[in-house]
């Protein structure tokens, strides 16, 4: 399967928006209302980030305020889109925010509904960056078993000169760093009876350190950690997972699944240039849901159409 996500104009006015620190009137009272509150703590659209749009527009206020595009920021919905490669039949639909961890949530519901709907399970998925989060690679490696076609979400590259992440050097059977002056950064200095197990944070890292008495003898510190005691490197609790799509990509069905990620590209495309869905004309996240899954029916019967042999009139 292939997933991706489009952005699709909401039926607001993109000049009337109320400012997000005013919030909307106590009196406003309307269907798309009552469906804006019912999503709020839903992954796909209020609970998908703690950010605060700048503006809510009071005829649709799940539609979110965004400048993804890079031009002027405007109200809007994702499409998002999972698709079947091998003959570009959309196969689920999901309306969010455009927002990369809706979107990935979003994937991650049509997965799931796939499955419990057609007994389906993709053996491989293909994606975007947008995809790439660890905790993304994690669920589709460790609890679906499905192979990530999808490049790593990767902010570790150091542009002042020093050390990045991939210059320590990983070796799982001790769980621990060996860093370019070869000294070993652990997780823990003390010796435990029980050896202890590391664990992530909150925010889903393990944290490996250095000795401060081997980094302050060590000439390359100025290179390594110039304002800290000793270097510290961050790893993800589904770092497997993300070594796992970091090999995939150096393969040779990468490329392939690159190339075919083109065919949900191209449905937007159509989406919007033939099927004539360039805005929303339904307001709310259900008005979504219905005119995004009708579409893709409409796109759907179209290919089935030329899939189907057409019948000898004889």
């Amino acid at each position: 399967f292939g997933v991706d996500a489009s952005l699709i104009l909401a039926n607001a006015n993109q000049t009337r928006g109320i400012d997000s620190k005013e919030g909307l009137p106590r009196d406003l009272t309307s269907r798309v209302l009552d469906e804006y509150l019912e999503t709020l703590d839903d992954a796909a659209f209020g609970a998908s980030t703690k950010v605060i749009p700048k503006y809510i527009s009071p005829v649709d206020p799940a539609a979110r305020w965004t400048g993804a595009d890079g031009g002027a920021a405007f109200f809007a919905y994702s499409t998002n889109y999972m698709v079947d490669l091998d003959n570009a039949v959309i196969v689920d639909v999901e309306p969010s925010v455009p927002i990369r961890t809706a979107e990935a949530f979003a994937a991650r519901r049509m997965i799931d509904r796939i499955t419990d709907r057609f007994g389906m399970t993709p053996d491989k998925l293909v994606g975007d960056t947008g995809y790439g989060s660890a905790e993304m690679l994690g669920w589709l490696v460790e609890e679906r078993g499905i192979a990530p076609h999808i490049p790593v979400w990767d902010k570790s590259k150091r542009t002042d000169g020093t050390f990045s992440r991939e210059d320590f050097v990983y070796d799982p059977a001790t769980d621990s760093y060996t860093c370019p002056g070869n000294k070993e950064l652990q997780t823990y200095r003390r010796n435990f009876s029980k050896p202890r197990k590391p664990n992530g944070g909150k925010d889903g890292f393990i944290r490996y350190r250095a000795s401060k008495h081997d980094c302050d003898a060590c000439p390359l510190k100025p290179q390594c950690c110039p304002g800290d005691p000793g270097p510290r490197v961050m790893r993800s609790v589904h770092e497997a997972a993300r070594d796992i799509a970091r090999d995939i990509r150096k393969t040779d069905a990468y490329m392939t699944s690159f190339i075919q990620r083109r065919k949900v590209e191209m449905l937007f495309a159509h989406l919007k240039r033939y099927i004539g869905v360039p805005m929303m004309r339904l307001r709310g996240p259900k008005g979504a849901y219905e005119q995004f899954q009708l579409a893709a029916t409409a796109q759907n019967l179209r290919k089935l159409a030329k899939l189907v042999p057409t019948p000898d009139p004889t």
